[in-house]
């Protein structure tokens, strides 16, 4: 519900409001200040200005006359109207045709337009129709229909009946919806959107404020859309019908009422949650008929289990792989690590023999991005008929459930994000090699007791080493086992990294006054038990708490989760690497606890959080002016060097990104999360793993597809980040519909068409610092080329920023300038697409 705020407001200003205008129009020659409203002839809706959280600000808005704070669109959403009084700013419609919100008190300056030009003969009026819809449109016109501008084609949070969205092919135009940026209270666009993916079978999916896909709700199947089998679409008692039509003008989605006296609304709210509202006339309150919250399981996460694989929400584990594969990488895999590679086959198809099984109540697979073949007419025989003689056919489906199924859908490449009913779903024929089919059963049956006789083998080895590692610890002081444990945890070679021979030299020299032991009962003292309300970060090690020590000094915990699979390694590593760094640009470990199964690590506390909760948000990122981002850049440079080159220890980061550079108390940047950082010896200057960590758009070519990382890894991903502090944009958040290209890709485009500026954040293009922002690009395109020694080193960044270096050499392609295919997590080898774009 939008706001007891603004319900109080409104009461506030009842006297204001007697001298509203009891018209549903506004002429051109009109009108409409913030005292004032537009009221539709039924009475239901009205079109009026609402404060913001500060009460100077307002808003152009619409809301139901009788639950006045329910807001259903908010047109000025980004950019509220400043008034210092309460009779400011007006609503009008200009002489070119535009609807135009203006500021008196400011020379009339724009605040909103509705950004079209109309040239017309005849007089044009404003009107709020009776089903919400705000509108421009002629008098004296045989089709009174006939709109120049209506608000129904810019929701907001709220899809009313009669609404839509979607995409019109013709216009090439799009709609959907947009969470608020705070429910009630800050109507600025928010996280979360609500959107229509036609490629393939279209598809909805709840998307984040950086264009990362969150949810997939699945293809309409002519009920529902299929990863959304709960919902309950058509409510007879209410009679409300949702529809769902597509064809060669476009594809669209949108709910009616055949009683037109029931008031209903579908909203997106602040917490990405999908709530649908009728208005209950006896209680005067909305009843809420329906709520779908995404993420209310494992499940919901958009490509949860990878490819081949199946999720099933009460299952244990989650994510299992589907009939006749095996995991890709059984060791992610056993870490719960599902998304990362998926599953594969256990025997290649031969296409002749080949035959399907039938996988029952599921989450048909993502069509958006995968190759399709669709027919809506198709029966089920003749599609699986088909899909026998492609031999890249790699499943086939119904595409509708109603009439006992209809339509063909089949899927030429891997089957990604299916999901495991209990009911609900739909039928899923999978592509199989008819061996597997077969023997299947026996190899279950025979693996199931060789499993038996490994568990048992290894329960008594695991038993022997701990009664004699038991035996030689109660000989040592509780400081002793406390080094032994660290050497144990952090310097065993594995077959899948071979680490540096200095580490176990390094490790060896740990001594407890350079990391002090913390007690688990003060931590918890400290952080009020782990309170809820104390919790600011969640990773996959576990949980982040800010707490206070007796002596009042902040510090943020980090506490290494007992059930994850994930962080242990990490853990004993930032233990190691940090505990050995002073630096002002590196965050500050002040100690460690580690108690029976608890294990933390104690930080100073960091009171303005990370740098991407500024720069990535369009409100906050007005606080980082040109010279607090350019201090930051220097910062973090800083900090960079005195890793590659100044401590005792050489230090790759490898996976340097905003969220790990935290922002103190004067917005000084630090450092933070050391956990996949390595070591380098004095002569070393590249080494080579299996295991490729790390954050997608901020690795290295060389390191993402082969392995191999080097201080140039970590400059590359400096680079990405200086584009992004410039740009104001992240990495993956760009698209580009011809050329698919990501932030490096498009600022190389602007490179060669000297159009860079166009890159600048326009929050800080200012002529004053335009010569130190190209200077900076410039420095960036240095820093992310695709071939390693190409880049400079950081000492060479750092004499670049200072201009202790002037002329600066010609930039080649960047790595990586297309944008992947979006996935969640970490990306795996051979999975990076490169380009080519002719340079200058």
């Amino acid at each position: 519900m939008q706001g007891l705020f603004f319900f109080l407001f409104m009461n506030s200003l009842s006297f204001l409001t007697t001298i509203s205008t009891s018209t549903d129009t506004l002429t051109s020659s009109q009108i409409l200040r913030t005292t004032q409203t537009l009221q539709s002839s039924n009475e239901t809706f009205v079109l009026g200005f609402i404060p913001g959280i500060n009460l100077n600000n307002f808003y152009l808005a619409i809301w139901y006359k009788n639950s006045q704070d329910t807001v259903v669109w908010v047109a000025n959403r980004d950019n509220p109207l400043q008034n210092n009084s309460t009779n400011d700013g007006f609503l009008k419609i200009g002489d070119n045709g535009n609807i135009v919100l203006l500021n008196s008190s400011s020379n009339n300056n724009l605040v909103w337009s509705s950004n079209q030009t109309t040239v017309t003969k005849n007089q044009l009026v404003l009107q709020l129709l009776d089903n919400g819809n705000l509108v421009l449109r002629e008098t004296n016109v045989n089709d009174p229909t006939k709109y120049l501008w209506q608000s129904f084609d810019f929701p907001t949070d709220t899809l009313l009946p009669s609404m839509n969205l979607g995409w019109n092919f013709d216009k090439n135009t799009e709609k959907h919806l947009t969470s608020w940026k705070i429910t009630g209270q800050n109507p600025s666009t928010g996280d979360y959107s609500y959107k229509i993916y036609f490629h393939g079978l279209p598809e909805t999916f709840l998307v984040g404020s950086d264009r990362s896909l969150i949810y997939r709700g699945g293809p309409w199947n002519g009920e529902t859309f299929s990863g959304l089998p709960e919902a309950k679409m058509q409510d007879d008692t209410d009679s409300i019908v949702f529809n769902f039509s597509w064809n060669e003008h476009g594809v669209y989605y949108s709910f009616s009422t055949i009683n037109g006296s029931i008031y209903s609304r579908l909203v997106l709210n602040s917490y990405g949650q999908l709530q649908h509202f009728t208005w209950n006339q006896s209680t005067k309150t909305w009843s809420t008929k329906y709520l779908y919250v995404f993420l209310s399981d494992d499940c919901d996460q958009y490509r949860k289990c990878g490819p081949y694989s199946i999720c099933g929400a009460h299952a244990s584990p989650v994510c299992k792989c589907m009939k006749g594969f095996v995991p890709k990488n059984e060791r992610t895999w056993n870490v719960n690590d599902f998304e990362s590679d998926g599953c594969v086959r256990k025997t290649n198809l031969d296409c002749k023999s080949d035959e399907f099984y039938q996988m029952v109540n599921v989450k048909l697979p993502e069509t958006t991005k995968t190759p399709v073949f669709v027919n809506t007419t198709m029966g089920i025989k003749e599609c699986g008929d088909l899909c026998r003689r492609n031999c890249s056919c790699t499943g086939y489906a119904n595409i509708f459930v109603t009439n006992g199924g209809s339509g063909c859908v089949m899927w030429f490449g891997e089957l990604v994000d299916i999901i495991n009913y209990t009911k609900g779903g739909q039928d899923l024929y999978i592509r199989q090699a008819y061996s597997k089919l077969d023997i299947d059963t026996n190899e279950e049956t025979n693996g199931t007791a060789i499993t038996i006789a490994i568990v048992i083998v290894a329960t008594i080895i695991v038993a022997t080493c701990t009664y004699f590692l038991w035996s030689w610890a109660s000989k040592h002081s509780e400081l002793s086992s406390f080094h032994f444990q660290l050497f144990v945890l952090t310097t065993g070679k594995s077959p899948q990294e071979n680490q540096s021979a200095s580490l176990i030299g390094d490790v060896k020299q740990v001594k407890i006054e350079d990391l002090p032991l913390f007690e688990f009962k003060n931590i918890s003292t400290a952080t009020n038990n782990f309170s809820s309300a104390n919790k600011i970060g969640q990773g996959g090690f576990g949980s982040v708490y800010k707490g206070e020590l007796p002596d009042g000094l902040e510090i943020a915990v980090k506490r290494l989760s007992r059930d994850s699979g994930q962080g242990l390694e990490e853990f004993m590593n930032e233990v190691i690497v940090i505990s050995k760094l002073q630096h002002r640009n590196l965050v500050r470990l002040l100690g460690c606890c580690i108690e029976e199964e608890e294990k933390m690590l104690v930080y100073e506390y960091m009171p303005n959080n990370s740098l991407d909760f500024y720069l990535f948000d369009p409100i906050k990122k007005k606080v980082l002016d040109w010279q607090k981002r350019l201090y930051v850049i220097e910062g973090i440079s800083r900090g960079l060097l005195y890793l590659h080159r100044d401590s005792r220890l050489r230090i790759i980061h490898r996976d340097l990104k905003p969220s790990n550079i935290l922002l103190d108390g004067e917005l000084n940047p630090k450092i933070s999360d050391f956990g996949m950082a390595r070591i380098f010896g004095g002569t070393e200057n590249e080494c080579n793993t299996r295991r490729i960590v790390g954050t997608y758009g901020y690795m290295s070519p060389e390191y993402a597809m082969e392995g191999l990382f080097s201080d140039k890894s970590d400059v590359f991903s400096f680079g990405v980040l200086l584009l992004e502090i410039i740009s104001g944009r992240k990495n993956t958040s760009l698209y580009n519909h011809e050329q698919t290209l990501n932030l490096l890709g498009y600022a190389w485009k602007l490179w060669n068409e000297d159009e860079v500026v166009s890159l600048i954040d326009p929050q800080i293009c200012n002529p004053e610092y335009l010569d130190d922002i190209l200077r900076c690009i410039h420095i960036g395109l240095l820093c992310v080329q695709e071939i390693a020694k190409e880049r400079p080193t950081m000492a060479t960044v750092v004499s670049m920023l200072n201009s202790e270096i002037v002329k600066f050499p010609r930039p080649f392609q960047p790595g990586f300038i297309q944008r992947q295919i979006e996935r969640r997590g970490e990306p795996s080898v051979n999975r990076v697409t490169v380009t080519s774009l002719q340079g200058r």
